[in-house]
Parts: structure tokens; C-alpha cells; sequence
């Protein structure tokens, strides 16, 4: 199981509520990185991002620009009520967070010490190693009925063929009689036709690859 801590960056780059949209946007630049967590005396008190500053400013060319970039401090701009993650949370989970609450980072706190930070980029690149895309394969999409056994069935029968499955995960519940998912397999081979011809003929209807 990939967590939190797998993949988080753990030199966090952070700032003061007090420092300047300015120096916060200098850092962002210098550093390559959009989320900066704001501390006060140790504890996380915020979070403000590339956009928010760049929102809360002028816009190029704009004569007040070089102003409200000296003028106007992190804690104006930050986001107060900040969601964060631990180490050992599944980065599944924290994907989720992040898709429900709209947001691209998660501050990761261990006893509310701040020890890392995991953004949408980090949380894309773990799923890509999670479900096995980043090896030689192939991909198979194969329509299952939602019942207990049904996976392990398909698993057996590509198994029969000495054929490795890297990876699966299930689509949601589709409605019909009965109710049916897809199950999206990653095999160790190049060529999954003779796996497609098996599965169709056991009853199976395979979506991907799809026939000539």
C-alpha cells in the first residue's frame, strides 16, 4: 500500500504571515513550487498558493502592482481553515480529499509538527505506480457481474494462460439485471488476444482491446 509518506516532499519550503506577497511570489518562482504553508512560532496557520497571490494582485503592467506586492502580507491572502494529511494515510485517501474539497495540496502534520507536503502532482504520479502503468503491458477492460467471486473467475482464467496481472481496480456499480462493473486489468503482456478470445468465449464481455 503506497501512503502519504512515499510520496510527500519533505523539505518544505514555508512562510511567515507576516512576509509579503512579493517575497512569497519571489519564492515561488525560485523554488518551482505553487503551495507554500504559512508558520507562526512553529505551527501551521495557513496555506497560500501561486494563484491566490497573483488573485489578490495587479496584473502585470499594472503601475499598482509593484505597491500591493509590498503591501500586501501572506495573512491576508492565505487560506485559514486548512485540511491536512499524516504519514501513514493511504494516498489513495488523500487523492480523494483533494477531489472532494477542490484543493491541490495537503500539509502532512505528525503531532502537529508540519513534516512534508503532498500535492495533485505527487498524488497523479503514485496512482501511475499504484495501478502498475508505468511497466511494459497492456491494458484490458472486461465487464464483470457485481457479485462476489467474479474478479477472482476472471483473474483464474487469465491466470491459466501464464499471463501476470500487474494491477486491477473496478469502475462503479453499473445499473442492469444483474448490476455489473468494469474491471480494468494491467497484464505483463504486449499482445492480450488470446486472453480476449478466452474470457469471451467463458462469457465475459471484454471492452478493451478492442476487435480488428
Amino acid at each position: 500500500m503506497l501512503q502519504v509518506k512515499d510520496s510527500m516532499a519533505r523539505e518544505v519550503v514555508t512562510l511567515s504571515p507576516g512576509e509579503t506577497a512579493g517575497e512569497a511570489l519571489g519564492l515561488c518562482r525560485e523554488r518551482h513550487i505553487r503551495h507554500l504553508p504559512v508558520l507562526e512560532d512553529g505551527r501551521l496557520v495557513g496555506v497560500v498558493s501561486d494563484r491566490d497571490l497573483r488573485s489578490a494582485t495587479p496584473a502585470f503592467g499594472d503601475p499598482a502592482r509593484a505597491a500591493a506586492l509590498a503591501e500586501i502580507l501572506v495573512r491576508d491572502v492565505m487560506a485559514r481553515d486548512v485540511i491536512t494529511a499524516r504519514p501513514d494515510d493511504p494516498i489513495d485517501e488523500a487523492a480523494n480529499t483533494m477531489r472532494e474539497k477542490g484543493i491541490n495540496c495537503l500539509p502532512v502534520l505528525e503531532e502537529d509538527e508540519l513534516v512534508g507536503i503532498v500535492t495533485s502532482s505527487d498524488v497523479m504520479e503514485a496512482l501511475v505506480y499504484l495501478v502498475g502503468a508505468h511497466e511494459p503491458g497492456s491494458r484490458m477492460e472486461v465487464v464483470v457481474p457485481d457479485r462476489p467471486g467474479t474478479l477472482a473467475g476472471v483473474a483464474g482464467l487469465i491466470g491459466e494462460l501464464g499471463i501476470n496481472i500487474v494491477s486491477v481496480v473496478t469502475g462503479p456499480q453499473q445499473a442492469g439485471s444483474p448490476p455489473s462493473r468494469v474491471a480494468v486489468f494491467r497484464v505483463d503482456t504486449i499482445n492480450p488476444a488470446e486472453a480476449t478470445d478466452v474470457l469471451e468465449r467463458a462469457g465475459y464481455r471484454v471492452l478493451w482491446p478492442p476487435r480488428p
